[in-house]
């Protein structure tokens, strides 16, 4: 005889695939990009205003803590980007099927890895 009460499933025995995973860190390299643009823009802002403000900001982006916060920014950039490509070449029909799709996410963590270890070396 079959229960009605509903069963609690262990959600930490299922794994998602490569290509969800790119996906959902798509979105939040996405968010995170949108979070930090007013900070950027501030940044931007200062500099522009004056030889002494820019030299301000550029003495407070070269220590440690601003630089990693850069580089977390770079990375999401570099993310989102490579991502983006992806789901534009796929718009056009390429790489549709699932073997295309997992490529398509193997070859994205791939190229923004490279991406932010060259973000990495050029900010130290």
């Amino acid at each position: 005889m079959k229960s009605a009460r509903p069963v609690n499933r262990d959600v930490t025995k299922y794994r998602f695939p490569l290509t969800a995973i790119v996906s959902i860190l798509h979105r939040v390299s996405g968010v995170v990009l949108f979070l930090a643009m007013p900070l950027f823009l501030y940044y931007l802002s200062q500099s522009l205003s004056s030889v002494e403000q820019f030299q301000a900001v550029t003495e407070t982006l070269t220590k440690p803590f601003p630089k990693v916060v850069l580089w977390v920014v770079l990375a999401a950039l570099s993310f989102h980007w490579v991502a983006g490509v992806r789901h534009m070449i796929m718009d056009v029909g390429f790489a549709e099927s699932l073997r295309g799709g997992q490529i398509g996410a193997k070859v994205t963590v791939i190229l923004s890895g490279i991406l932010m270890i060259l973000a990495g070396v050029w900010l130290w």
